[in-house]
């Protein structure tokens, strides 16, 4: 018997404390609302975070061309 992958199986057991532990921490209600309005706030975070990247990125190059231009 393979016993590395035994800790992987989920069973019922597993499925259901999940279940409850998710109902616990985002509510009966409104689950599916709760968890879109997180995935799209983690999707505009990202967005932003790639948006400052290239804003620096753009800002260093100016920069540095600035510098080149003036030696």
């Amino acid at each position: 018997m393979i016993l590395y992958v035994l800790p992987l199986a989920f069973g019922a057991w597993q499925i259901a404390i999940v279940i409850v532990v998710a109902l616990i921490i985002f509510g009966g209600k409104g689950i599916g609302r709760k968890i879109a309005g997180i995935i799209k706030g983690t999707g505009e975070g990202v967005k932003e975070f790639k948006k400052a990247l290239n804003e620096d990125d753009k800002e260093h190059e100016e920069n540095e061309e600035n510098t080149e231009s003036e030696e």
